[in-house]
């Protein structure tokens, strides 16, 4: 059974793999229990051995972005929040 750290992790390397269109993303954890990636299986990690959060970070910094979707009510709210001058 997966650990919940680890799927937390391999989820972020899916997700990598959907944005980037890329399927060789490789996950691998140590011993001690840190996680990094590298491009293709054999390859050289991209980063250090990093802690579960750091790592998740870390691949989502990856590959190209996806934009917010935002709606018109989205829109309307953030305008409501910015802070107007009090009225003299």
């Amino acid at each position: 059974m997966a650990s919940p750290r680890s799927t937390r992790a391999s989820s972020a390397v899916d997700r990598l793999k959907n944005r980037s269109g890329q399927q060789g993303w490789s996950m691998s954890i140590t011993g001690n229990g840190h996680f990094y990636i590298s491009e293709m299986p054999g390859e050289p990690p991209l980063c250090e051995p990093l802690e579960l959060d750091d790592f998740v970070k870390f691949v989502n910094s990856l590959g190209p972005q996806v934009a917010r979707r935002v709606s018109k009510l989205d829109v309307k709210f953030e305008k409501q929040l910015v802070k107007k001058p009090p009225a003299k």
